[in-house]
């Protein structure tokens, strides 16, 4: 049986939207109090930056920053946050990647494909190759989206392009498309409507845009029962029914290990008592080969979307 704690929700995430609010609203007293108010900020973030950058140094001259101290830093969302700004984050952009993608890979898995990370070229460009049934698939685009997204946006906001080909490209000699990151989920959002029927169904959740962090909502989308949650920034669906007992997950909790990072997230069925990772697909945690089965979710930033079977959709 898993354990676990309440978890805490990350109030973080949100300051650098307050931020770049209040140097906005400076604007109001004109060109000059904008740009004291950039400078503040630009020195306020150095002088810490060359604080951290010392801290490392002091902590790597006294031989106690090994593997294991690397690796937790690198694994709480709020450290590695501040070490990447400052251009301290202790791992390179490729391995960063390659995590993030590890950890959507037993989502594709449960969909019977794969992504294979080809390069990371030095201009900033990623490069992928779609395997499985994922290659090839109508809904290629929605992969795409599953499998990059925590890698641009969290491991390496540095990248400054997609670029993916197929297993078949890669035969024929022909270059995947490139996919620039600032229209990916404008681009996304487009493909997905413009697909041709590939058995599913997208279907806007209004209530889902709205959803707190670290809370748990249960509806209907289409015809299916679907329950949802959200972590942080991140948004997860999946079919509203424990894979142990079947039955829906009334009354279900969000919750986070013990000694959990602070982006961990456990589903607990109410009725069974079961545990899901929310981040690996739904795996059980209590018995071996059980996982929810999740849905894909598209937003543009305003609203959000799931794909259910064209059998359940309306």
């Amino acid at each position: 049986m898993a354990r676990e704690e309440s978890p805490q929700a990350p109030d973080w995430r949100t300051t650098g939207d307050r931020i770049d609010t209040l140097i906005a609203a400076s604007g109001s007293g004109g060109a000059v109090a904008r740009e004291r108010s950039e400078e503040l900020v630009r020195l306020v973030v150095d002088f810490y930056g060359a604080g951290l950058e010392r801290l490392l140094d002091l902590v790597h001259e006294q031989g106690r920053l090994d593997d294991e101290v690397l690796a937790a830093l690198a694994g709480d969302d709020l450290v590695a946050s501040v070490l990447l700004v400052h251009g301290l984050h202790p791992y390179g952009v490729e391995t960063r990647v390659e995590q993030a993608l590890e950890s959507v890979r037993p989502y594709l898995g449960s969909h019977g494909g794969d992504v294979e990370l080809l390069a990371v070229t030095d201009e900033g460009t990623v490069r992928l190759r779609l395997l499985g049934s994922c290659d090839g698939c109508p809904s290629s685009s929605v992969t795409l989206k599953l499998a990059v997204q925590g890698a641009v946006e969290a491991a390496a906001p540095e990248i400054t392009s997609i670029e993916v080909e197929t297993a078949a490209e890669q035969e024929s000699g022909a270059a995947g498309p490139l996919v620039p990151v600032d229209s990916l989920f404008a681009r996304l959002h487009t493909d997905a409507e413009a697909a041709p029927d590939d058995g599913a169904s997208w279907e806007v959740v209004p209530e889902l845009a709205g959803l707190e962090s670290g809370a748990v909502a249960r509806m209907e989308v289409g015809r299916m029962p679907v329950v949802a949650c959200r972590v942080g920034a991140d948004l997860f669906a999946f079919e509203d029914r424990c894979a142990r007992c079947e039955r829906p997950f009334e009354g279900a909790a969000l919750a986070r290990r013990l000694g959990g990072g602070s982006g961990d997230a456990i589903l607990r069925c109410a009725g069974c008592r079961a545990h899901y990772d929310v981040r690996r697909a739904g795996v059980c945690l209590d018995e071996d080969g059980a996982h929810l089965a999740p849905l894909p979710l598209l937003s543009d930033g305003g609203e959000v979307s799931v794909s259910v079977p064209a059998a359940v959709a309306p």
